[in-house]
């Protein structure tokens, strides 16, 4: 099989494509991929800085979309069935992607391949910290930040099917559209954003805020937030992680709220069940990923050069 390999720990230059021996037919599906979504944590991963530390060589990707090549007796799959698939261990960016049957799932019909490899990690992710760790009610407003990239677009549309009114921050005016596009009813641009977000909310402050950012921006949200308002953590793009006096949140009556999918997953197995069945229902709802761009896997690493250099825009594919 082919597939995108890290070989140095050194970021996008360090992966190489190359031919493997086909997985052995087990005790997990095997899956014939016929699309990757790119993540940042990959990027992560390929640099040495994330949770999971890769022995490499190491095949990266942690979602995909494809055929079932082979199921396991006794399995709810057979051999054909159209699947998408999320793995906290990687092996996604090759032509054949082995996973055990509780991470695989029946891909929607109508669905293209493309969205159904744009779906594990992001859209589980904000179904997770809006329904699950949070609960995003109708009418509440809720601000994104980092709301162009892969999980703030999956935020914003996953905030919209909820019922609330989304505010999007952007680093630069060339994401605003992306944004909108995602379903974001207004949009703010830049680093200094609290002053527009209150000016928009009338001076209140919004419900919830999705930070995906981290750095100064966590101490903003924590100030632009209502009364009662919830600050939900769910990564930090900028590489710098806020320290934050608890006394604001004491003043604010603030909560801060930790959403990793991973994590919780380990110590209660029922967690992905759940949020998988929160999706499926949104999905059958017509909810998709915003796609921005594919790659063929053979051009991997430009992809996750696009998302280095901060400019990938939406969910970033690569296809088989």
């Amino acid at each position: 099989m082919r597939a995108l390999e890290i070989q140095e720990l050194i970021g996008p230059d360090g992966f190489a494509l190359v031919e493997r021996p086909d997985p052995e037919p087990a005790d997990q599906v095997l899956i014939d991929v016929q699309a990757a979504g790119v993540s940042f944590p990959d990027l992560l991963i390929s640099k040495g800085m994330y949770q999971l530390k890769a022995d490499l060589p190491y095949v990266a990707g942690q979602e995909v979309a494809g055929t079932v090549r082979h199921a396991p007796a006794g399995s709810r799959f057979a051999v054909g069935d159209r699947v998408w698939a999320g793995f906290g261990t990687g092996g996604g960016f090759a032509s054949i992607a082995a996973a055990d049957e509780r991470d695989v799932r029946p891909l929607p019909d109508g669905m293209s391949f493309v969205d159904g490899g744009g779906l594990s990690v992001n859209f589980m992710t904000a179904v997770f910290a809006l329904r699950v760790r949070d609960h995003l009610n109708e009418g509440e407003t809720i601000l994104v930040l980092g709301a162009a990239g892969g999980l703030g677009t999956a935020c914003v549309a996953v905030a919209k099917r909820y019922g609330a009114r989304v505010i999007a921050n952007v680093s630069e005016p060339g994401k605003v559209e992306m944004a909108k596009r995602a379903g974001a009813d207004e949009v703010v641009v830049g680093e200094d954003w609290r002053d527009e977000v209150l000016e928009l909310t009338g001076g209140r402050g919004v419900d919830v805020v999705a930070d995906i950012v981290g750095g100064d921006h966590t101490l903003q949200a924590v100030r632009t937030c209502a009364p009662r308002g919830r600050v939900i953590v769910l990564g930090f793009t900028t590489g710098s992680i806020a320290k934050i006096g608890v006394n604001r949140l004491l003043l604010r009556n603030v909560t801060l709220v930790g959403a990793g999918l991973g994590a919780l997953d380990d110590a209660d197995p029922t967690t992905n069940p759940t949020v998988e069945a929160l999706l499926t229902e949104l999905l059958h709802d017509g909810l998709r990923p915003i796609i921005g761009a594919t790659f063929p896997l053979e051009q991997g690493a430009d992809a996750l050069r696009a998302m280095e250099n901060r400019t990938a825009q939406g969910k970033i594919v690569l296809t088989l």
